[in-house]
């Protein structure tokens, strides 16, 4: 199997990708649906981190530092830091933020390696629904240095509208903000391996399909 078809057998064996019906915070009625909160154990998030390797070396993104947007990025970025070294030799740092500046021992807003100017950030995500997490972290990175934010790798593009707009939230990220996301799987992935039987669940497939004419964003 491919690292993506891997991955989606991960999601299901975790319980991480689930069929059914599940009401969105958008208030969209979908036949799937993402919880992160199944990962529980250390052999997971070790897992999880070797996939987000895969896909910044597969789409060759370049990084110095790898930030974890708090709370749940920070696990993430330190999965993927030390599963980029494992696996590929790039032996780059990671960083997240604080929810609020520290003005007391070594002070500031991050925690590990401080941004600097003309370094290369990968932010490393969970997913992607409205943009916002990326919109609260990006005025700290860019005015704590002159970086260069070369991506954010999230786990699935859901690739659906965002609300409002016939764009999805991935897509509104390269217009509106000048950052490419990768995912490290899209819906459609996940159609095709219930087509081709890497999961179970082909009878949810006609749901999906229909959910995504509907709320789908032209790719």
């Amino acid at each position: 199997m491919t690292y993506k078809q891997e991955f989606i057998r991960f999601l299901a064996e975790c319980g991480v990708l689930k069929f059914g019906s599940f009401k969105l915070k958008s208030g969209r009625i979908a036949p799937y649906f993402l919880n992160a909160g199944e990962y529980k154990k250390g052999s997971q998030i070790k897992r999880l981190g070797e996939f987000y390797a895969d896909c910044i070396a597969e789409n060759k993104i370049p990084v110095d530092a790898l930030f974890g947007p708090a709370y749940k990025g920070i696990p993430l970025a330190l999965s993927a830091a030390v599963a980029l070294y494992e696996k590929y030799g790039i032996d780059a740092y990671y960083c997240f933020d604080r929810k609020e500046a520290k003005d007391h021992g070594e002070g500031g807003m991050f925690v590990g390696k401080q941004p600097e100017d003309k370094e290369k950030i990968v932010i490393i995500e969970d997913v992607m629904t409205s943009g916002k997490a990326l919109k609260e972290v990006l005025p700290k990175l860019r005015g704590a240095a002159d970086v260069e934010i070369t991506g954010m790798v999230i786990t699935v593009d859901r690739m659906e509208k965002a609300l409002g707009s016939e764009r999805s939230a991935v897509q509104q990220a390269l217009e509106e903000e000048g950052v490419r996301v990768y995912s490290i799987v899209t819906i459609r992935d996940i159609v095709q391996a219930l087509e081709e039987g890497i999961i179970e669940g082909k009878e949810h497939i006609p749901a999906i399909r229909e959910y995504l004419a509907e709320y789908g964003a032209k790719y």
